[in-house]
């Protein structure tokens, strides 16, 4: 049975990579950066997850830094500390859950990605968590070129 790190998420979740999984990259979080996703889940993700009350999937999590490389990341990616994980929840529109998440919750940062404002399911939310006294409570939008304030 998988490592549950908070009620609806497991550690297998937190770190599940295709690419891993194809280039046989060993990817998991231990350490800090285990502890570090315990806290992005219980400040962020399991607070969207109860407040939608919609199950929902991780997009990506944790990524070791060969991981990160062979995916094209930015080499200080806080995925690589396990203190961001990129989510959606079906059927709900991206901007609408990013917008509860910054009027309701602490975060580091808070970046909606290639949302196009057409398709509500475009794109994703990407969420990093450091701790209350060190979150920058930044909020961007990224449409893969640009990165501009979120209001």
């Amino acid at each position: 049975m998988a490592e549950k790190l908070s009620e609806h998420f497991t550690l297998t979740e937190c770190c599940r990579s295709e690419t891993a999984m194809r280039k046989g990259i060993d990817n998991n979080a231990t350490g800090e950066e285990l502890e570090n996703l315990k806290r992005v889940l219980e400040n962020v993700i399991e607070p969207v997850r109860v407040h939608y009350g919609v199950p929902f999937t991780l997009n990506s999590g944790y990524r070791c830094q060969e991981l990160n490389t062979a995916i094209g990341s930015n080499s200080n990616s806080q995925h690589c500390k396990g203190q961001a994980i990129d989510f959606e929840i079906p059927s709900i529109d991206n901007d609408e859950v990013a917008r509860w998440v910054m009027d309701n919750l602490d975060y580091d940062q808070l970046i909606l990605e290639f949302y196009d404002g057409i398709d509500p399911n475009s794109g994703w939310i990407h969420v990093s968590y450091v701790s209350a006294e060190e979150n920058r409570n930044e909020s961007l939008v990224y449409d893969g070129k640009h990165y501009t304030q979120f209001e």
